[in-house]
């Protein structure tokens, strides 16, 4: 992918390369797994929606509820601006301290944070304005109460609403892009990841115990499950790689944040010069039809 190519330049440093070489090893033997990207972005110290909305945009004015049941702190968003740049931004809320863990339920979101984040959605589409999620969610809230107002519905809504908006969106998984409830905010015309995201339909420990009846054997199911950045970039599911600081986003989070504002700022003006109205829809339905399309000489293109 074109875009990842240009994003991972600037971490390949002549410090870098000569670390590397020092101790005879190369960068692939000390490559972290697909196991090892999982715990990074899960980690707690990881730059949450709140430190991008404070940290990343000059301005930020919240929006709250979705105008029809309740305002769920498991989904943020609001106007926000970034230099001329201005657009909506929406996106989950894991929480910092345990008591708004709790409260945000670690970042899942009820049917009506779904319904808020389309809410504003068409807002943007109302006042011509680009929008912006960030992903960070192991996915939706599976609770009773969830389920019986609509959690299904209300997800899928926002898939076909999403697909169909006229005003570009732009989509950067921050952490865990975990099954519908990333899907929920994450159809969009530019689709990019932090270096240690991971985005699949269903975690590891979910999956392995699906398959092979064994929680333990999680990291053996990510690896199969392609959800690290680099695997879906090779896959044509993401656009583009955002590089994180020595070791994860969250040794040095002011950083992070910088190359996230930096990677959002190019995409949103490249966006607004791209195709408006019918066309940009027309493209993100061909983009996203696109994926998952199987043919042997890709297959044997992908093979390692």
């Amino acid at each position: 992918m074109g875009r990842e190519g240009e994003y991972m330049k600037k971490t390949n440093s002549p410090g870098a390369a000569a670390g590397a070489a020092a101790d005879g090893k190369g960068a692939a033997a000390r490559a972290p797994s697909a196991w090892d990207k999982v715990q990074l972005a899960r980690n707690p110290g990881r730059p949450t929606f709140r430190d991008y909305a404070a940290r990343m945009c000059d301005e930020f004015i919240e929006l709250h509820g979705d105008r029809l049941v309740a305002d769920d702190p498991a989904i943020s968003g609001g106007l926000a601006r970034i230099g001329k740049l201005r657009f909506m931004m929406i996106g989950q809320q894991k929480g910092v301290t345990t008591e708004e863990r709790i409260a945000c339920r670690f970042g899942m979101a009820n049917p009506d944070g779904y319904r808020k984040a389309l809410r504003l959605a068409r807002l943007a589409e109302k006042w011509g304005l680009p929008v912006l999620t960030l992903v960070d969610t192991p996915g939706a809230y599976p609770g009773l109460d969830a389920e019986a107002r609509g959690q299904g519905e209300a997800i899928g809504r926002n898939l076909m609403e999403l697909a169909g908006l006229r005003t570009p969106i732009l989509v950067v998984v921050t952490g865990e892009g975990g099954s519908g409830g990333a899907l929920g905010i994450a159809v969009g015309d530019r689709i990019l990841m932090l270096e240690n995201a991971v985005y699949s339909v269903i975690s590891p420990e979910g999956c392995a115990s699906i398959l092979w009846r064994d929680g333990a054997k999680a990291p053996e199911a990510a690896e199969a499950l392609k959800i690290t950045a680099h695997d879906l970039a090779r896959l044509g599911v993401v656009d583009g790689i955002i590089p994180e600081p020595a070791g994860g986003a969250h040794t040095d989070p002011a950083s992070a944040i910088a190359l996230v504002r930096e990677a959002v700022s190019e995409h949103l003006r490249e966006l607004a010069s791209g195709p408006t109205g019918d066309r940009l829809v027309d493209e993100r339905f061909r983009k996203f039809s696109a994926m998952g399309r199987f043919s042997a000489a890709k297959a044997i293109k992908l093979a390692p």
